[in-house]
């Protein structure tokens, strides 16, 4: 026997017409103890009937909607993985909104790039920023000296130079100074 909102029934698949059934049961129940308990004018039964019904109808949904397992995101399809990605933004799936970088948005809903990319079946080299947006940050960073390959020492001044006789420690003394 299964147990649905609080009356046996048969271990079957609910049809409307079982459902319906159930509930006419429940509420005959809960108004027979709502009535032998509180003194109801006749012409107050119809109301406090529906009363009843709706309750127990929203009860149910409720309870629907709380024991439903969480549903996956359905998984774009690839074109429109494609159409969210723009060269001045990325739609997010989240909103479908546009934004320059999907890091903050993400991290305003507690989604790491790495989750939010399995959440949506996302490729795993789905972009986080947009492409002119990076362009733009790049240009930025190269112009103010940052990402370019270390130069080694420029040895054409050290070569100029003469070596002097105290083997390049001029202006001191000869002798080493003590430490201790």
């Amino acid at each position: 026997m299964a147990r649905r909102a609080g009356v046996n029934l048969p271990s079957q698949i609910f049809s409307p017409m079982a459902e319906m059934a159930t509930l006419k049961e429940l509420v005959a129940q809960v108004a027979a103890a709502y009535f032998s308990n509180v003194s109801v004018s006749a012409a107050d039964i119809p109301g406090v009937m529906s009363a009843i019904t709706d309750s127990l109808r929203a009860a149910d949904d409720e309870a629907a909607a709380a024991t439903a397992p969480a549903g996956r995101p359905r998984t774009p399809e690839p074109d429109v993985i494609q159409r969210s990605i723009t060269p001045d933004a990325l739609i997010s799936f989240e909103d479908g909104r546009p934004y320059k970088t999907l890091r903050r948005h993400l991290a305003a809903r507690g989604l790491t790039p790495v989750e939010y990319r399995a959440k949506y079946g996302l490729p795993a080299d789905y972009p986080m920023v947009a492409q002119n947006t990076s362009a733009a940050r790049s240009q930025l960073a190269r112009s103010i000296g940052l990402g370019g390959r270390k130069r080694p020492a420029d040895q054409s001044t050290e070569a100029a130079e003469p070596a002097s006789k105290d083997g390049g420690r001029t202006g001191r003394s000869k002798t080493p100074r003590r430490r201790g």
